[in-house]
Formats: C-alpha cells, structure tokens, sequence
C-alpha cells in the first residue's frame, strides 16, 4: 500500500458527515471535505508518515503534488503541511515552480495563506536572490492568490522585514475591489504594526488605502 491510499484509507476511517458538511458550507462549497478537524487530520498524517519515512523522503515532492490534486481539502492541507516540513531550510531553486502551482491551484485563503508564510517566506530567507524577481512576478500577476501571497509572504519577518519593499507591494495593490486583497493588506500592516507601530500608523495616515485594509491596518494601533 502506498503512503498516500494508507492517509485516505486513515481519512475515509474518520470522516464525519456532519463536519464535512459545515466544513464544505464554510469554505463556499469550493472543495469536498472528510470532515476531520485539524488535530486530528495532523495526527493521522503523523501516523501514515511514520509507516512511509523513506517513500516520502525520497518523493516529497511528487506525493505533495498528488495530495494537492485530490478533491479533499484535508489533502490539500496534507500536501502543502509535509512539503514544508520535509524540505524547511532545504529547498531548491527550482522549488518556487511548485510553490507557485500550490498558490494557484485549488486557490483559497487557508492553504494560500500558509503557503505565502511558511513556504514562499521561508524559500526567500533561503534565496534572498530571488526575491526581486519572484515577488515582481507574483505581484504583476492577473491571478488574485499570487497578488495575495506577496503581501503576506513577510508575515513573520518581524524585524527582518524589507519595509521599502511591504509598503510598496500594499501601494500597488491598494486599489483592488478584491476582498482578499483588501484583507491582506490590512492584515499584514496590522501584523507588522506589532514591531513597528510609529512606521504602519504613519503609513497609513499618509497614503489612501480602501475603508477595509485601513480599518484592519490600524484596529490595535489607535
């Protein structure tokens, strides 16, 4: 038996009808759902994991790609939770073509989000090189969740943050009428207002974002 049919094997063991309709409703019917609650979705992944060390060392990032392509959004999760925990501190360059197709595939905000920090930030920890030319792309793109990953991809740098480099991707964007955008920037201003308050508050008093991102940039500053 494969890694992979021993998690739906492990899944399908536990699903809940009940969960997996709130779950469907919740996320708008965009995916199909097992109904598994994230502990326990984590701790049947640790278990499959455990009996398939060397299959899922060897061919992460296949099996990753395959989670992904499945209806299940517990598989999405999956896919995108082991490959960051298999190759944190190791990718290769050519990894951001399957950071991207994880972004634009099965798009939502739950598996976008934490790609953009935990994946896509931790890629350009790892290829600050990249960064200008990633992040150019990605936030020229026509696709809403590769707009979305720029803006959130230093969630978590904290100190680190390219400040130049933040505000200007939340000034590009600033007009969107894309809910998700608007989130975003008002989300990741607020999350940087926590090292740098005097900074974010400034730069939101001195440039016109949309009533949305400006009341979720300033919501603990003032």
């Amino acid at each position: 038996m494969s890694f992979i049919n021993h998690l739906k094997d492990a899944f399908i063991a536990n699903s809940n009808a009940e969960f997996a309709t709130q779950m469907k409703s919740y996320m708008r019917n965009q995916f199909e759902f097992y109904g598994i609650k994230t502990k326990l979705r984590r701790d049947l992944l640790k278990t499959s994991v455990a009996h398939f060390k060397d299959d899922i060392n060897k061919d992460i990032r296949i099996i990753s790609k395959e989670l992904f392509l499945a209806p299940y959004r517990e598989l999405h999760h999956c896919g995108v939770e082991l490959f960051e925990k298999q190759l944190r501190k190791k990718y290769h360059k050519n990894d951001i073509h399957q950071i991207e197709f994880f972004i634009t595939t099965n798009s939502w905000w739950d598996t976008v989000d934490f790609i953009a920090k935990q994946i896509l930030g931790a890629y350009l920890k790892q290829f600050p090189e990249e960064t200008e030319t990633i992040i150019s792309r990605f936030s020229a793109s026509k696709n809403m969740w590769l707009n979305r990953s720029v803006i959130l991809f230093q969630l978590g740098y904290k100190n680190q943050t390219d400040e130049v480099l933040f505000y200007n991707l939340c000034l590009q964007h600033r007009n969107s009428d894309e809910f998700f955008i608007q989130k975003a920037i008002g989300w990741a201003l607020r999350e940087y207002g926590k090292t740098n308050p005097e900074s974010v508050l400034r730069f939101v008093q001195s440039n016109t974002l949309k009533p949305l991102s400006e009341r979720e940039a300033i919501r603990n500053l003032i």
